[in-house]
């Protein structure tokens, strides 16, 4: 399962030199609006550190395990400008493109730098976010009105339709506010759900705000006002915030692991950017990790929040699912503690789990099967 996150912003605002650096695909960085036309789409591994220790407990001699991560897919998506949702700038190609993906980063400039241009002449976070903001909700609202007269007709005859309206009616005003269609609310959850899916609006994508900042505002843009006034607007959505110097992110994607962790500790980081940006993309979506282990390989696998055993099994094979018997499962932390499975099951941590189990983030699974 490959999480797509769709890199938006204004031009100019540092989403193609972060996607450069966080899948070293090398997308086009220059300085001049449109200089991204066509999206870029890059797969990255999904940094974990459980793998490593689980990978050392099956190493035998020279016969150590492979280790395979779980994947994310970033998309960087051409800078919109203000009448995109008109089709100005290739506006309706891009948005396209933000139908495509399951959430979005959205990047907004925090940094003053008369280097590179803005393509409104001045920096200014909070007018950029909302420039965006607008087009995407203007864009949703053409969506519903060429086709709310064909909910109506099939309200009066469809069970389903009729909810569906109660839908729309209630967010065509909403959007008419230029509000994020994420922001309604609506008195059955489940409805407004189905609706979503049904719908597909582009502010109805989950969003991860990204300031990208100077140097000299990591690790947390703590005395940037622009970051200030950021997270106060990202509060109004219960959105995240993820603070990133993209200039710094390119830099270390140039370097070694032990380079670029020297590196990290003197801008009083831990970790790069990418991972933040990641981690916070699967508490967005709702997305947990378990982990198969053995002597060939370690591997972490990518399922929804709430999804049982079987349907786990099922993303590592169909057939896996379709002759699911039971799993044995372990946290991953109790094995590497235990040191193996068999000293494991003597201290009772490995379980045996049914079909109604409830997969947890770090469990390591051995799923036994018929056929």
């Amino acid at each position: 399962m490959a999480l797509g996150i769709g890199i938006v912003g204004l031009p100019n605002v540092g989403k193609s030199t972060l996607f450069n650096a966080i899948t070293k695909a090398g997308a086009l960085a220059a300085n001049y609006p449109f200089a991204t036309i066509d999206k870029n789409v890059g797969v990255v591994a999904v940094p974990d550190a459980r793998l490593q220790p689980l990978q050392k407990l099956y190493a035998k001699g020279d016969r150590v395990p492979q280790i395979i991560p779980t994947s994310v897919e970033f998309v960087d998506i051409a800078g919109l400008v203000r009448g995109a949702h008109k089709g100005e700038g290739l506006g309706n190609q891009f948005l396209g493109n933000i139908r495509e993906v399951s959430a979005v980063a959205h990047v907004v400039r925090c940094f003053v730098d008369d280097n590179i241009v803005h393509v409104e002449g001045r920096v200014d976070a909070m007018d950029d976010l909302l420039a965006i903001n607008t087009e995407l909700a203007l864009s949703d609202l053409q969506t519903l009105e060429k086709r709310v007269d064909r909910i109506r007709k099939n309200a009066k005859t469809v069970k389903e339709d009729k909810e569906l309206l109660e839908v729309v009616e209630g967010l065509l005003p909403h959007l008419n506010e230029a509000l994020p269609a994420r922001t309604f609310t609506f008195h059955d959850p489940v409805v407004l759900a189905r609706a979503h899916k049904e719908l597909r609006l582009l502010t109805a994508k989950p969003v991860i705000y990204v300031a990208n900042v100077a140097e000299e505002d990591l690790p947390d843009g703590g005395n940037n006002p622009h970051v200030a006034a950021l997270r106060e607007y990202a509060k109004t959505e219960n959105a995240d915030i993820c603070v990133i110097c993209a200039k710094i992110e390119a830099e270390l994607s140039e370097l070694d692991a032990d380079e670029a962790m020297e590196y990290l500790e003197s801008l009083d980081l831990h970790e790069p950017g990418l991972n933040r940006l990641i981690r916070i993309g699967y508490q967005v979506l709702g997305l947990r990790t378990f982990i198969t282990a053995g002597e060939k390989e370690t591997r972490a696998w990518t399922i929804n929040a709430g999804d049982k055993a079987p349907a786990a099994a099922g993303v590592i094979h169909t057939d896996l699912e379709h002759g699911f018997i039971r799993a044995e499962v372990i946290s991953w932390d109790k094995l590497v503690e235990a040191g193996s499975i068999p000293h494991a099951r003597d201290r009772g941590w490995v379980r045996t789990e049914g079909k109604d189990y409830i997969v947890q983030d770090g469990d390591v699974m051995n799923i036994l099967h018929s056929g």
